[in-house]
């Protein structure tokens, strides 16, 4: 089974990103056959769907599970949902900003992931390491992403595909007070969710809500 794992390069000034990163890690690390390929996305709303769609026509996955860096979390969240929508904070790698602009015309307003979250959390919190599902991507690049795989996925059928975000790495910490977590670990944690996402051919029945 192919797969294929992204990350991005750094963004908003700083000089690595974790979720490149641990990609990399994990791939370099991987035990077994069908080691996943690995492809870095730039942070920049229409160029970073147009990578993705590159990687997908080289590489022809059967699991896609794109990564981003969430600065302020400290878990690995596999995403639910992804919206309709590029709303940035801060300006992308480019200098843009869209504010309230769909990123499908007249697409669905969302997507839910067809990833197993539930059974991906269950085994990386089974491993010692802090991960729970998240149920927003924002609405920065990363969420850009996601929608536009997952409008691909189901466009194409066939496709299993999701987002992960990770924490900052505790090597390369950013602001004082950021929670971190050991880059091994969040590598340690894509590996696990890869396999999960491999082998589980129906997601858990077990909690993964929020109240907010």
């Amino acid at each position: 089974m192919s797969v294929l794992l992204t990350g991005f390069v750094p963004f908003a000034g700083d000089e690595v990103n974790s979720s490149w990163l641990a990609v990399q890690r994990a791939v370099r690390e991987w035990r077994g056959p069908d080691a996943p390929h690995a492809g870095v996305l730039p942070v920049e709303f229409g160029a970073a769907a147009e990578r993705m769609d590159e990687l997908l026509e080289r590489y022809r996955p059967d699991v896609v599970i794109a990564t981003g860096l969430a600065v302020g979390r400290d878990a690995v969240t596999p995403e639910r949902i992804a919206i309709n929508v590029d709303d940035a904070r801060i300006p992308d790698n480019a200098g843009r900003a869209p504010i309230d602009r769909p990123i499908i015309t007249d697409g669905p307003a969302a997507y839910f992931t067809t990833l197993p979250i539930k059974a991906a959390v269950d085994a990386v919190e089974a491993a010692g390491i802090r991960s729970r599902v998240s149920q927003t991507a924002g609405t920065f690049v990363c969420n850009h992403v996601f929608y536009h795989l997952m409008h691909v996925a189901h466009a194409t059928g066939g496709m299993r595909a999701g987002f992960v975000h990770v924490p900052v790495a505790a090597e390369f910490p950013s602001d004082v007070g950021v929670p971190t977590m050991p880059l091994a670990d969040i590598a340690t944690a894509l590996t696990l969710i890869v396999r999960t996402c491999v082998t589980a051919g129906v997601d858990a029945r077990i909690t993964g809500g929020a109240i907010s």
